[in-house]
């Protein structure tokens, strides 16, 4: 596998996301479970039209199968895939504050070259989690830790690090719309769901005053690169938690761009020891 990977990596990203599409279609047709969850929480966020749909499906194969063109090509030319970049004097801005920056990279888009282009010359820490192929990890973490990057585990330790790096002025790079494990989140509304939703960007902004930046990388049409966008979170509304207004500003960045939504993942699971929400209400 790791050969075949190689081999793609060589190919055009246009033809990397024409046969992402494919392969979106056979594991749309092949796994129940993709095909339920997509349709599921497309349908629970108010996206009924089939179009949507069929181009989630898409996406979601291309989002696959264009990883071998970020992970093991060279840094120049996976960066030359970034074609416009829309609000990074948000990101500078911030940093003058002194105060670090908390970079959130929902899934959506790919977030991969977003990881890369904000890491791309000023340090950046992300938090990591082992895949569950043992054989994908050495390609991910060494697509993952160049430039100036720096993966840490997602545990304490890694928090710790996330702090130190925050205290340095440096940024920190999280995808927000994990599930987190049991005492790591709280019930959150996401587009009118509970979503079990982490609370440590909220600490983490909390304790240091770092401020928090949404950002995501667009796939263009026909391959032709990425944009990449950066927006700060909403205006905080009355009685409104900080966990609820992140969850609201990644909804925002969403409905730009439905289709390029991970929509097939479990993002509405229950965490092994925690009670669902209907349970906690009564």
């Amino acid at each position: 596998m790791p050969i075949l990977l190689r081999v793609l990596a060589a190919f055009p990203l246009s033809v990397l996301h024409a046969v992402g599409t494919v392969v979106g279609w056979l594991i749309y047709l092949g796994s129940r479970r993709f095909r339920k969850y997509l349709r599921e929480n497309l349908e629970a966020a108010g996206y009924n039209d089939p179009a949507i749909r069929r181009a989630a499906v898409a996406e979601a194969g291309k989002g696959v199968v264009e990883l071998p063109a970020i992970w093991l090509q060279s840094d120049q030319r996976a960066l030359a895939r970034v074609v416009r970049s829309e609000g990074w004097e948000i990101v500078e801005s911030a940093r003058m504050r002194g105060k670090g920056v908390i970079l959130l990279t929902p899934h959506l888009g790919c977030w991969e070259i977003a990881g890369q282009y904000c890491g791309r010359s000023d340090p950046l820490t992300v938090l990591y989690s082992p895949p569950k192929l043992a054989w994908l990890e050495p390609l991910m973490r060494a697509g993952r830790e160049r430039q100036a990057i720096r993966s840490v585990p997602a545990d304490l330790s890694g928090v710790r690090a996330l702090l130190r790096a925050l205290h340095r002025n440096e940024a920190i790079g999280i995808l927000p719309d994990q599930v987190p494990g049991a005492n790591e989140g709280e019930w959150t509304e996401f587009f009118g769901r509970p979503a079990y939703t982490m609370t440590l960007v909220a600490r983490l902004s909390q304790k240091t005053g770092a401020p928090v930046i949404l950002t995501w990388a667009e796939r263009l049409q026909r391959g032709r690169g990425y944009r990449m966008r950066f927006a700060p979170l909403p205006e905080t509304l009355p009685g409104e938690s900080a966990v609820r207004r992140m969850n609201r500003g990644i909804e925002a960045l969403i409905r730009n761009c439905p289709a390029q939504y991970l929509w097939a993942y479990n993002r509405y699971k229950v965490p092994a020891g925690i009670e669902p929400p209907a349970r906690r209400e009564r």
